[in-house]
């Protein structure tokens, strides 16, 4: 699908637009295509090509059970626009969204009084999450060991998109629709250009807008610093494994238990995704792997006896944008009219990308921002207002 979207790239200089964004991840593409819906001309401009970079390798997951109000309002917006994505965005390919349950599990008191916390805050913004007793969370996931639990929070409507790269030709597509174009280039830099910004591109062509929206993930404080924008954005590695497509359908619900630092699921086309959660950092994988696998059949072996014979040859690596409280970075930057960013996703780039194309589309727009979005905004590091989001998967 991504192959059938690269004639909208090129690497011709453009005209002069109303906005520029740069990334042609989920969220450039979010962004995209909300600013078209408003009227805009918009280029947006990735060296990478659509759909690389963090958007490339993702399980597809979208759900509502955050530890935060403004990951939870971000969260159960975009829930409801991808409830509603075949009459929004007309996707060429059905992304396939199946609510598989989302099952939190505690096996030791203090986690359960936190998750506990947690649901109320879901509860009190209309996230129909609960609290389930071990006994009804072995009834949800027919293969939990149920014993080695003290009890969880489930939400039913949480669950996947079987093919999550429908989602984002959805919103490519709809965008160039709309008369966005997208540019197979790398921005090197922004500088002011009267009222407006000029993007130098690699190999030497520029281009113009009235306002900039930087998308690029891990690679925007390195396009932003030389501005005097310092945003403390990294790079973090993480790990999957993946068995082969098993026919039997042995675990439907996605399991995450905190505690052990241990995520499982099945997905559409039957192979079974583990992961060490704490896996990352590390400049040689390889020489780890063995170091997760053990956590994972430890995990497997304690809560999910159902998935013991099942082997996980394929070790995957994706990456998260991360920032220090593990929020994202959105709205405008002080000192910078008509200069926008939209990174440090923690890794819920396709969850939330229909809210934050919508918070970005407003802020250019409009000059409006929502005054929950305030926790996002990047003046937050240097004033040490942090909201740190504790339930990152």
């Amino acid at each position: 699908m991504l192959a059938d979207m690269s004639s909208s790239l090129h690497a011709t200089t453009v005209p002069t637009v109303d906005v520029a964004i740069v990334g042609a991840g989920i969220t450039g593409l979010s962004i995209a295509w909300h600013l078209v819906r408003r009227g805009l001309s918009v280029a947006a401009f990735d060296g990478r090509g659509i759909g690389s970079g963090a958007t490339a390798i993702q399980p597809g997951g979208v759900r509502q059970q955050w530890a935060t109000a403004v990951a939870c309002k971000m969260a159960r917006e975009a829930f409801d626009f991808y409830g509603e994505i075949g009459a929004r965005l007309q996707p060429a390919v059905d992304p396939g969204m199946t609510a598989c349950g989302y099952l939190f599990v505690a096996q030791e008191q203090a986690e359960l009084a936190g998750q506990r916390e947690r649901l109320a805050l879901q509860n009190s913004l209309g996230i129909p999450s609960r609290e389930v007793t071990p006994a009804e969370a072995g009834e949800l996931v027919e293969g939990l060991d149920a014993s080695n639990i003290v009890g969880g929070v489930w939400c039913d409507q949480d669950g996947y998109f079987d093919r999550p790269l429908a989602v984002v030709g959805a919103f490519h597509d709809a965008a160039v629709r709309g008369g966005a174009t997208f540019h197979d280039a790398q921005v090197q830099s922004l500088e002011r250009d009267g009222d407006g910004w000029l993007l130098r591109l690699r190999g030497g062509s520029t281009a113009r807008a009235g306002a900039v929206v930087v998308a690029a993930a891990w690679d925007t404080p390195a396009l932003l610093s030389p501005l005097g924008i310092e945003l403390p954005i990294e790079r973090e590695p993480k790990y999957l494994f993946y068995s082969d497509p098993i026919r039997e359908r042995l675990l439907e619900p996605l399991v995450i238990a905190p505690e052990r630092h241990f995520a499982a699921k099945q997905l559409a086309d039957g192979s079974v995704l583990a992961s060490d959660l704490g896996a990352g950092s590390a400049n040689r994988p390889n020489e780890h792997r063995e170091i997760w696998h053990s956590n994972v059949r430890r995990a497997i072996t304690e809560l999910l006896p159902i998935l013991e014979y099942v082997s996980f040859p394929v070790l995957v690596e994706g990456f998260y944008d991360v920032t220090p409280d593990r929020q994202p970075v959105l709205g405008p930057l002080d000192g910078h009219d008509g200069l926008f960013v939209a990174a440090g996703l923690n890794g819920r780039g396709l969850m939330m990308a229909p809210t934050i194309g919508r918070v970005l589309a407003d802020g250019v727009v409009d000059g409006r921002t929502d005054d929950w979005i305030a926790p996002l905004l990047a003046s937050r590091f240097a004033d040490g207002t942090l909201t740190p989001e504790l339930q990152v998967v």
